[in-house]
């Protein structure tokens, strides 16, 4: 099980490690900024909406959801990544909780216009996120989306492919990355899923 403590240390240099990575498209942030302007873009021309963001960490999704007038609720476990959202958008509604353990009592009689999630998900193991993302269909509005942006591939012939290019002690082997092609079928007695690549080893899933 993850450490809270371990995002509580990164917190100060989440946002630059990640830019960097993405700048450089190295794994496994390449992609990152575009995944972001893809949900904001879609979210935005639907404003003002509820969104509700899984994993939200500093808030770097949210904000900009959050200056164009939609209302924002975010869960995550790490107090000091919350601490930096709650400074950026101070009507948001944020709350620490461990979603691998379901949602926060704060949310449970809620619906949402939209739920995002980027670069959280690949933590838990398949059955978790397709338990997970049962759970968050139950909280969408008629019509409502759920939009994952995550480290990811299209097959596991892809996933080996980007494995293979990565330098020697950088792959994670810890982390469960999105396989589409897998993951769509575990979940094809409950939504529709659509994939999108967006880089070598990130995609956005839309789900409805």
């Amino acid at each position: 099980m993850l450490d809270s403590s371990i995002f509580d240390l990164w917190s100060d240099e989440y946002e630059q490690e990640v830019n960097t990575t993405d700048n450089n498209n190295e794994y496994p942030f390449a992609g990152y900024n575009k995944i972001i302007s893809m949900i904001c873009d879609a979210i935005i021309d639907n404003s003002p909406v509820k969104v509700l963001d899984v994993g939200v960490g500093t808030g770097r999704l949210s904000l900009e959801l959050y200056k164009a007038g939609n209302e924002i609720t975010g869960i995550d476990f790490s107090r000091e990544m919350l601490d930096k959202a709650k400074a950026r958008m101070s009507n948001a509604k944020l709350y620490q909780c461990n979603f691998v353990e379901g949602l926060p009592p704060e949310v449970i009689d809620e619906s949402y216009d939209y739920i995002i999630s980027t670069y959280a998900l690949h933590h838990l193991t398949d059955e978790l996120k397709v338990k997970l993302i049962r759970i968050l269909l139950s909280h969408l509005n008629e019509d409502g989306i759920i939009y994952i942006g995550d480290i990811g591939f299209s097959s596991r012939t892809d996933l080996k492919i980007c494995k293979a290019a990565c330098k020697p002690d950088e792959w994670d082997d810890d982390e469960y990355y999105f396989v589409f092609d897998e993951i769509c079928e575990q979940l094809a007695d409950y939504c529709k899923a659509t994939y999108q690549q967006v880089s070598h080893c990130a995609g956005l899933m839309k789900i409805h």
